[in-house]
């Protein structure tokens, strides 16, 4: 049996059903215990405050504090020891994907991408790695290009300039890849790849992965041929 503490997870939705079937199915995963519920955003975010959970699962339609607000509340730019934060819900839409991510939030997953990607997206942000949708990924990141999407200011430029090794890692993690996926399509260590991710985000002054992502959609870089 592992040593390893399992995975702690608050559960934030407004439906009793859905909280009870998340709590069924993530209590059932050898790594994960469900620490808490909450049925508004205002329980959440005093839940989370109080136990610290691994990762904190929000709604977005909640009464009380949305969850793009809580979202922001535990996990945003201003806050000094932000938590991980997964939004799941119901709604593909871009400007809650949107909010989401610019808000702290280290994944975003749709309530019907079920149980598997569910416990996926739970190790991933404990992990300090993302997950979003597969069916959203792609396509959020492109709109972040588009005329009509909300910027928030123009991209960072990097405090460094990227070596082209790091660009090779900043444009698959645009395509959605894992550090695993990187390792392998670089061939080098998965450590290395953290390695590079973390040099990544001090020169670009991004909070995770998904900031390295939207940087590249942004300023042309996910379309960066490996070599150049």
């Amino acid at each position: 049996m592992s040593d390893r503490k399992p995975i702690r997870v608050l559960i934030a939705d407004d439906q009793d059903m859905v909280r009870t079937g998340f709590r069924f199915f993530l209590d059932a995963q050898p790594d994960i215990t469900v620490v808490a519920e909450a049925g508004d955003g205002e329980e959440a975010v005093t839940l989370a405050r109080r136990l610290r959970p691994d990762v904190c699962l929000l709604d977005i339609r909640m009464p009380k504090l949305d969850g793009l607000e809580a979202t922001r509340l535990l996990a945003g730019p201003t806050v000094a020891d932000p938590l991980r934060v997964v939004v799941v819900t119901t709604f593909d839409l871009d400007e809650y994907v949107y909010g989401a991510l610019h808000g702290g939030a280290c994944g975003f997953l749709l309530k019907d991408s079920g149980p598997t990607l569910l416990a996926e997206a739970v190790r991933a942000a404990a992990n300090g790695d993302s997950l979003v949708s597969p069916s959203v990924t792609v396509r959020l990141l492109k709109h972040l290009t588009a005329a009509q999407a909300p910027k928030p200011a123009a991209p960072p430029q990097p405090q460094d300039p990227l070596t082209d090794r790091e660009l090779d890692v900043v444009r698959l993690v645009a395509l959605g890849h894992t550090n695993a996926e990187i390792a392998a399509s670089l061939y080098v260590s998965l450590s290395t790849v953290k390695t590079h991710l973390a040099g990544i985000q001090l020169k670009l002054c991004a909070r995770n992965r998904v900031e390295i992502a939207a940087w590249a959609w942004q300023t042309g870089h996910a379309g960066t041929p490996g070599t150049q």
